[in-house]
C-alpha cells in the first residue's frame, strides 16, 4: 500500500480532510500531522514535522496546505532531501515532478478548488520524475543541499 503524509495549517484545514478522504479512496494510508481543527495555528511547526519524515525516508510523498502554499513550502525546503513546490495548476503539478523530482507538494487553499486541488495532486502523484539533464539538475540540488 502506499504511504503518503498530509498537513497543513488552519487555512488548509478543509482542503487537508477532503484530500484525505480522497487519497484514502484511492487507497493510500494517509498519515495526517495536523492540524486537527480551523482555529488559528503556527505552519512551521506542522511543516517541519512532515517534511522531516519525508527527509528522514519515513515517506517517499508529502503534502502541506496552506493559505498560499508558500509558507509551507519554505519550511518544507529547509530540509535535507526535501523538494517542495507550490502548484495551483497541473501544469505546474507535471512539472514539478518531472523537472524538480519535487517529493513534497504544496497547496494554496485561497487558489484552488477542492475539485482542482483532487486533479492537481492525482497528476503530482502518477507523475514520474524524468531524468538526463532534469536528473542532472536534481543531482546538483542534492549536492548543494546544507547538512
Amino acid at each position: 500500500m502506499n504511504k503518503i503524509a498530509i498537513g497543513c495549517d488552519h487555512g488548509g484545514f478543509g482542503l487537508k480532510e477532503f484530500l484525505k478522504n480522497y487519497l484514502t479512496e484511492k487507497g493510500y494510508k494517509v498519515e495526517d500531522f495536523g492540524t486537527y481543527s480551523a482555529v488559528s495555528c503556527d505552519y512551521p511547526l506542522i511543516g517541519h514535522s512532515l517534511a522531516r519524515a519525508v527527509s528522514r525516508g519515513k515517506f517517499r510523498k508529502g503534502i502541506l496546505i496552506c493559505k498560499t502554499g508558500i509558507g509551507m513550502a519554505i519550511i518544507a525546503n529547509k530540509l535535507k532531501g526535501v523538494r517542495s513546490g507550490v502548484c495551483n495548476n497541473l501544469k505546474q503539478a507535471s512539472s514539478s515532478r518531472l523537472h524538480n523530482d519535487t517529493n513534497v507538494l504544496s497547496l494554496a487553499a485561497k487558489y484552488v478548488t477542492q475539485n482542482n486541488a483532487k486533479k492537481i495532486v492525482s497528476v503530482w502523484l502518477k507523475t514520474r520524475a524524468l531524468k538526463g539533464r532534469h536528473g542532472k539538475r536534481v543531482g546538483q540540488i542534492k549536492k548543494l543541499e546544507l547538512r
